[in-house]
């Protein structure tokens, strides 16, 4: 995917401010949950060969790739050029994989995509590359989403959009969520979304 397409977002001092609290709000998280991330890391390595992390390029500001981090809750994959989407009671996920995934917490690696920079704590969520590669061909203006950071949440998961996207109508809505924000991005927005999150996460819908 070409950067060279995508509009830059517009320069406001929101966005430094929005970076400022995405590096305080992370910064306290991650010393907060040290625990727990550390715990998880070695629960998602000793109960499954593999590494515990999984690290995958993706789209981030402009069209540019980016690694993206989470704990691992799937088995190695024998194959893993071929790219196929999570469905539910996918025979890849592990037990502990699954929950990770019904409560969110296998994203919580984001957090140091956010204090490296290529991610914000709010913003369209980040997909595989051969997913956003495959519905930009078919949905117009897909590549707004990439005028912002990507986020941890998004406007998008707080309306029920996320999950697998099994039809070109999911993926539609997905986006068209995603355009709304880059439309209005805001601090107010996003401080709205991130409260959103926390029942949005709670109930789990769609988290598989």
């Amino acid at each position: 995917m070409s950067s060279a397409t995508i509009d830059p977002p517009f320069e406001r001092t929101e966005f430094s401010v929005k970076r400022v609290i995405d590096l305080t709000i992370s910064a306290i998280a991650v010393a907060a949950l040290l625990p727990l991330l550390i715990l998880l890391y070695i629960a998602v390595k000793q109960t499954t060969p593999g590494p515990a992390l999984f690290v995958q390029a993706r789209y981030g500001l402009g069209g540019v790739p980016f690694n993206c981090f989470k704990y691992r809750t799937m088995y190695v994959a024998r194959e893993p050029s071929i790219f196929t989407q999570c469905a539910r009671d996918d025979p890849r996920v592990t037990p502990l994989g699954k929950i990770l995934r019904a409560t969110s917490l296998d994203e919580l690696p984001q957090l140091f995509n956010v204090l490296l920079g290529s991610m914000s704590l709010v913003g369209p969520r980040p997909h595989p590359l051969k997913l956003d590669d495959d519905f930009a061909a078919q949905i117009h203006d897909y590549r707004d989403r990439f005028r912002v950071k990507p986020g941890i949440t998004g406007l998008a998961q707080i309306m029920g959009n996320r999950g697998e996207t099994s039809s070109l109508g999911d993926m539609e809505r997905r986006i068209e969520a995603d355009r709304s924000y880059v439309k209005n991005q805001s601090l107010a927005l996003d401080l709205g979304i991130l409260c959103a999150t926390i029942p949005c996460v709670i109930k789990g819908t769609n988290a598989f």
